[in-house]
């Protein structure tokens, strides 16, 4: 059998794109990777100025206004929690990390949802790239992008956006189609543009779902973030890692708990504002 069939040279075949788009394409991924860290950076840098207690109290204030003062409670216990076990640079880092990444798959999500709403011909070309985006195992895509940008935050902030894109444009189609075809009518009857009716009528009603993708891409970067250490990416991540190949089970429950915190409040606010904006209470 393997006489009558060689084996393919996939693997070669994927060496030899990766060697050309680095050779050809270096100052193009140099100038987003310059990006990147520099906004990565400054979402630090911001965050790190404000006094963690304020930080703190802000955060808890979001909480109780979108969701209830038990998840504001939570919220600022968790992060104090978090400051006492002296894990809260490195949760500035995470952040840093999981907003940058859900931010651009957010940018390029939602307008590829929306194209893939409107036109059969793209949902029938995006949907197979999502199935393969979400079933490639995620330390896969590590290694183009240590070819691309290095080792660092760049390489973990590219993995996270492939990683957790998908459901934020799934979501974003499916909420779009679900909404009800007499609405639709509605609107084409009364002469309403395809623009209108998309910003007017299909968006508004789809943003629940659309908050909903948003939070499984929050999910999916922070369930990234010890992966993405592995490349060099700062973050609580980064103490996980070296709490497992040290064999160190106090500290990687430490910073697992800080990690699973940080996943809570997170979660919680974003479900929270899809309820709040459909006009449901928190």
């Amino acid at each position: 059998m393997d006489e009558l069939l060689p084996k393919l040279p996939i693997a070669n075949w994927i060496d030899m794109i990766i060697e050309w788009l680095v050779n050809h394409f270096e100052p193009f991924f140099e100038s987003i990777a310059t990006g990147l860290e520099f906004f990565v950076d400054g979402i630090v840098l911001g965050l790190g100025i404000i006094p963690t207690i304020i930080l703190a109290i802000i955060v808890s204030l979001l909480a109780w206004k979108v969701c209830n003062w038990r998840i504001a409670l939570f919220s600022l216990v968790g992060l104090l929690l978090i400051d006492n076990l002296g894990y809260w640079e490195n949760m500035l880092d995470t952040i840093a990390l999981v907003i940058t990444s859900v931010g651009i798959s957010i940018i390029l999500g939602i307008p590829i949802g929306i194209w893939a709403s409107q036109s059969e011909t793209v949902g029938k070309i995006v949907t197979p790239i999502l199935d393969f985006m979400q079933t490639m195992p995620a330390f896969v895509y590590l290694l183009p992008a240590i070819f691309f940008f290095n080792i660092g935050v760049v390489p973990g902030v590219v993995a996270s956006v492939i990683f957790a894109m998908p459901p934020t444009i799934r979501l974003t189609i499916l909420g779009i189609k679900q909404v009800p075809e007499d609405l639709i009518e509605a609107t084409q009857a009364f002469g309403s543009t395809t623009a209108q009716k998309l910003l007017k009528v299909q968006l508004p009603l789809a943003l629940p779902t659309i908050m909903a993708g948003i939070n499984q891409s929050i999910m999916l970067a922070l369930s990234m973030v010890v992966i993405a250490s592995m490349v060099g990416a700062p973050g609580l991540g980064a103490d996980v890692y070296r709490a497992v190949t040290q064999l160190q089970t106090g500290t990687g429950f430490e910073a697992g708990l800080a990690i699973v915190i940080i996943a809570i409040i997170l979660d919680r606010i974003t479900q929270n504002i899809g309820k709040t904006k459909k006009g449901g209470t928190a």
